[in-house]
């Protein structure tokens, strides 16, 4: 034992700065990823007896969000695509939760027939909707048309909540205080509206798109926090950080085999769901942000958006050409 103990000794004697160098390293890199993490939504609040509808909640930090929301106790509808990958999340959010009252309803964000068919749905048989979070989405995609002929991610993105939300604001109203938490991104920073070619069928480029659906949502949120004023219903935009989720699923095949090699670690250090979907349920039950409305969020505190997403006339342009495209009064 003592020959044991003297051996470690000296191998520690003999490595002191290399295993210096590896303890301040690891401790570096447990650091970076305790701050990549972000901020956690504190809130104990309850929600029982109160309607919580998520889209795309069947994965990523859409099903952690419902997951949480069940928690709370609130009846949480998943608005989703997948109807069997939804309905597997549906149980196991039931089991995990302990609250039976999960329920999977159809809607497809390429489609706006899917769209409206959610809506009558849900003013026909719900009596209440407290809140609303508009979570699915797609990203980097190669140029496809969704089934109304628009460009895929502006098309899923920001067109397919635009026209849910509208159809459901009745009933936001009837349900007040009720939230709206749109789920955009930090690349709304290097985006800009192509009025001129909103499909951009001229020189379709997937960053340039996704950057485009992205600021839409901070605009769509900003215009529709004002014609919200006073009803009693809030909106709230946010940044949900770099997330292991399912939403890269058309970037990382297409990239050289190098890059992904190089990229692989990195995926060590970038949110997991339940880190990614905080600011997300921090919008949507945080007692702080009840008389706050129209602001965007990341690491759940409010930050300052790119000067494109406060412009207040790109804001009204966008919605009345929203509304054209969708066929909303």
């Amino acid at each position: 034992m003592q020959n044991y103990a003297e051996s470690i000794k000296n191998f520690v004697a003999r490595h002191a700065i290399g295993l210096t160098v590896a303890f301040v390293g690891g401790t570096g890199v447990l650091a970076l990823r305790r701050w990549l993490a972000g901020g956690v939504c504190r809130s104990k609040v309850r929600l029982d007896g109160k309607t919580v509808l998520i889209t795309g909640a069947n994965t990523g930090i859409g099903k952690e969000t419902a997951l949480d929301m069940a928690q709370r106790g609130a009846r949480v509808i998943l608005a989703c695509r997948d109807m069997t990958r939804a309905r597997i999340a549906a149980d196991e959010i039931r089991q995990q939760s302990g609250n039976g009252n999960v329920v999977v309803k159809k809607l497809d964000l390429t489609s706006l027939k899917s769209v409206r068919d959610l809506a009558k749905d849900v003013l026909e048989n719900e009596k209440r909707l407290d809140i609303l979070i508009n979570n699915a989405g797609i990203m980097m995609c190669p140029k496809l048309i969704t089934e109304d002929g628009f460009e895929m991610q502006f098309g899923v993105n920001h067109l397919g909540h635009f026209l849910l939300t509208n159809c459901l604001l009745d009933l936001l109203k009837k349900s007040t205080p009720s939230r709206i938490v749109i789920v955009s991104s930090l690349a709304h920073e290097k985006g800009h509206i192509h009025f001129d070619d909103i499909n951009l069928d001229k020189n379709y480029q997937r960053e340039v798109s996704y950057r485009q659906s992205k600021l839409a949502n901070v605009l769509f949120c900003r215009e529709l926090a004002s014609r919200l004023q006073d009803t009693g219903v809030t909106v709230y935009s946010l940044h949900p950080g770099v997330i292991r989720t399912e939403l890269g699923r058309h970037l990382f095949p297409t990239l050289a085999l190098w890059k992904r090699i190089i990229a692989m670690p990195f995926f060590m250090l970038i949110k997991s769901p339940w880190e990614g979907a905080q600011t997300s349920i921090y919008c949507a039950v945080d007692e702080s942000l009840a008389n706050v409305s129209g602001l965007y969020y990341s690491d759940c505190a409010a930050k300052t958006p790119a000067p494109q997403a406060l412009n207040d006339a790109a804001a009204k342009k966008l919605w009345d050409l929203s509304a054209s495209m969708v066929g909303l009064a």
